[in-house]
């Protein structure tokens, strides 16, 4: 019996930088609409059953009062606490339980927070965040019909999905955290907000992303080189007054001169270190640890990072076996003619 997780953030879509900079509102009552076409993809190829995590605004309850097919699901059993623990835990559970892939809505740091729990377990993540990298924007429809072909066997993991590379943080020598995406050395003895928006007291970038397409911190690498999810490289930038300028956008909206005086490239196995104490360290666009005086922090590239659900690739595997067109030859899958068949017995 196939089933699927579902971790819906609801708090994604809401932080600062709406009113530092001029990202969108996601409200919950469109994660809703999100997650019921989900459902709807899940359950048009046999998908049965779902797992997912409770929130105080009880999105995929209220996503499922609406299926024309009731679909059985129940909460992983737990009682919420309303912090990114929850959904670390929810992960972990649904990973316990060998769900077919986890479904998140929610930006880099919701997915980070289900990374730390679930393992190996493949995550299908639908943007609803800020200055996402990590999750895409994808219909739920899609990520619905995509989730449900892994889940019935109708698809191989490697026809679905890709590994990807993470940045593991130690303290004093010993893991203590990762991050997806980015890590920023932050020049402020506190946590404060959680977003970064002052590049001004940013001293070290940890990058294993970068793309020219990139919104965010991992924008400052991506407007001069490109490093893929899966490639085993990550990049390493000094801030300051006296660098390089390059031109980033590091938020909605929001485009800012940085200049970088130091720039190397790390690969597996390499530990950089923090050099900035006390400071805060900010993973994946979020101030998350306070480094005291006397702490020692360095960063390392993980090439066992999390295994991402790719829902354009799942359905390019579909549209090649003709799990969605079974009776069409095979030999359409590029159109070259204008009339690729015609009807039998066809009259004028």
């Amino acid at each position: 019996m196939s089933i699927v997780g579902i971790i819906a953030n609801p708090a994604s879509g809401k932080d600062i930088r709406r009113l530092v900079a001029f990202g969108s509102s996601f409200d919950n009552q469109e994660k809703v609409r999100i997650v019921r076409r989900v459902l709807l993809g899940l359950a048009a190829m046999g998908v049965d059953r779902i797992t997912y995590m409770q929130d105080y605004f009880g999105i995929v309850e209220r996503a499922r009062e609406r299926m024309p097919h009731p679909m059985e699901g129940a909460p992983v059993p737990f009682k919420p606490t309303h912090s990114q623990e929850d959904s670390t835990r929810a992960g972990r559970m649904m990973a316990d339980r060998k769900v077919a892939c986890i479904i998140t809505l929610g930006g880099d740091g919701t997915n980070r927070a289900v990374a730390k729990g679930c393992g190996d377990t493949p995550i299908l993540p639908i943007s609803t965040g800020t200055n996402n990298v990590f999750p895409t924007m994808v219909e739920g429809t899609i990520a619905g019909l995509a989730a449900s072909l892994l889940a019935t066997n109708r698809l191989s993991l490697e026809e679905a999905a890709c590994s990807t590379t993470s940045l593991e943080v130690f303290k004093n020598g010993k893991p203590f955290d990762m991050a997806l995406v980015d890590a920023a050395v932050y020049d402020d003895p506190f946590v404060g907000s959680r977003a970064i928006w002052e590049m001004g007291k940013v001293r070290q970038l940890f990058l294993n992303r970068a793309e020219p397409t990139s919104i965010g911190l991992s924008a400052i690498g991506g407007v001069f080189c490109s490093i893929a999810p899966d490639d085993p490289l990550g990049l390493c930038l000094g801030l300051g007054e006296n660098g390089r300028s390059v031109f980033a956008p590091i938020a909605p909206g929001t485009i800012v001169e940085v200049k970088i005086e130091e720039c190397r490239s790390f690969e597996s196995g390499e530990e950089i270190p923090v050099t900035c104490s006390p400071s805060v360290l900010a993973l994946d666009g979020e101030r998350e640890i306070d480094i005291r005086k006397g702490e020692r922090f360095s960063l390392r590239l993980n090439l066992d990072g999390p295994v991402v659900m790719d829902a354009h690739k799942a359905m390019q595997s579909a549209m090649k076996k003709r799990l969605l067109a079974p009776d069409m030859p095979d030999d359409y899958s590029r159109i070259s003619e204008a009339n690729l068949f015609a009807k039998k017995n066809d009259k004028c």
